[in-house]
């Protein structure tokens, strides 16, 4: 047989997702992969069932129905304030994975390099490998996971072309203030960059921390390549309903690249999540106050428990210490835990590129009694420990 892809033989499958099967196959309360146990808003599948008998049926324009995405820009520019054209300035994906990725390879070249925060989620490194470019990472530092500017335009320095920043961040549940994004902005415009940003947890932050927007700052409207999705603030994680926002020069680029991927995102969901983009504010203060409750649930527990983490600022995602159980892989420990304790963790080496093996990462969209079940199994995971 001839040789397979080179630029592919390191990939593994995505640990994420493979906590979920081991979930699944030991019964255990899946805290792992990172989708909700509860119902999208009633107006989004109501509206479903319609297109469901009434269509759109068909391939919907490429870059996304007419209607989706001018209803998409006037709610981006109510929450930015950022004026979008939904003509030349939007691009509807299968989901934010899509969304970086088409980003990515509008923007790279084979060679290029790329700077990544670290933590990260999995698929940027994937997603940079794939475009033939060469992942930076950049740490980011516990407990605060700030970065150094020095360390970030050294990378810029030595040829980065791009910045990927995940805002609010998954895993560490990071939101960047105004102040950290002017220095990062000001060394990619220095070093006349990119800054390609996931920020599918935009409305899923809490107080007294806000979300700011990379795109609305000076100099930076023409250098973001925004990325996103409906997954998390709507609850349909399952719809792969994603978008990326830029300039029409990018986003010419993107519609030709999204095209060859995709073709184009499902036409009948288009239609049906139309509803919730025209949400009014009511829906995202529930939703913040939702979520606010599910974090002092969850971490509150987990406090009552005895178990050291990390505070999350934003998203929805909690990293756990587990050194005091004395395991030498975190795989390992999300494994017994799975098995023993019966709750499904994330190891954190996979969103890490240091050596860390003392984290694991929970999530905690879902259900009061879903988090109170697994509350309750997480009391017993001192019988983990060597």
């Amino acid at each position: 047989m001839r040789e397979l892809s080179s630029r592919t033989a390191a990939f593994t499958d995505s640990v994420i997702r493979r906590m979920t099967r081991i979930s699944n196959q030991h019964g255990a309360i899946n805290l792992s992969q990172g989708f909700p146990d509860f119902d999208p808003p009633k107006e989004i599948t109501d509206r479903l069932a319609e297109a469901a008998g009434k269509g759109p049926h068909q391939y919907a324009i490429t870059w996304g129905a007419q209607n989706f995405r001018e209803a998409l820009a006037k709610k981006q520019e109510h929450f930015s304030g950022m004026k979008v054209d939904p003509d030349q300035e939007i691009v509807v994906t299968c989901g934010s994975t899509e969304a970086m990725m088409a980003a990515m390879m509008s923007v790279t070249n084979p060679g290029d390099q790329v700077a990544i925060f670290s933590p990260f989620y999995e698929n940027y490194g994937a997603d940079t490998i794939l475009c033939g470019a060469q992942p930076i990472y950049i740490p980011l530092n516990p407990p605060a996971f700030s970065f150094d500017p020095n360390v970030l335009e050294d990378a810029f320095r030595k040829g980065a072309k791009a910045l990927v920043l995940c805002n609010p961040s998954n895993p560490c549940g990071k939101v960047f203030t105004r102040e950290e994004l002017e220095v990062i902005a000001e060394i990619v415009i220095r070093y006349d960059g990119w800054v390609i940003t996931d920020e599918v947890y935009e409305h899923i932050v809490y107080a007294p921390h806000r979300h700011v927007y990379m795109a609305t700052l000076p100099g930076m409207r023409e250098r973001t390549i925004l990325c996103s999705s409906l997954s998390k603030t709507y609850s349909i994680t399952g719809w792969r309903l994603g978008y990326v926002i830029a300039v029409p020069e990018v986003i010419d680029r993107v519609k030709k690249v999204h095209d060859f991927l995709t073709v184009g995102a499902a036409a009948p969901l288009m239609e049906a999540a139309v509803a919730g983009l025209k949400f009014g504010d009511d829906y995202y203060e529930g939703l913040q106050a939702h979520y606010s409750h599910m974090k002092e649930l969850f971490t509150g527990g987990l406090r009552e428990i005895g178990l050291t983490f990390t505070e999350p600022q934003g998203a929805y995602y909690v990293l756990v210490d587990i050194g005091e159980f004395g395991y030498a892989s975190d795989l390992e420990f999300c494994e017994e835990l799975a098995r023993t304790v019966g709750v499904g963790a994330v190891p954190g080496s996979s969103f890490f590129k240091e050596d860390v093996n003392h984290l694991i990462r929970f999530h905690f969209a879902k259900k009061d009694e879903t988090l109170k079940a697994a509350l309750e199994r997480l009391a017993q995971i001192g019988k983990m420990k060597r």
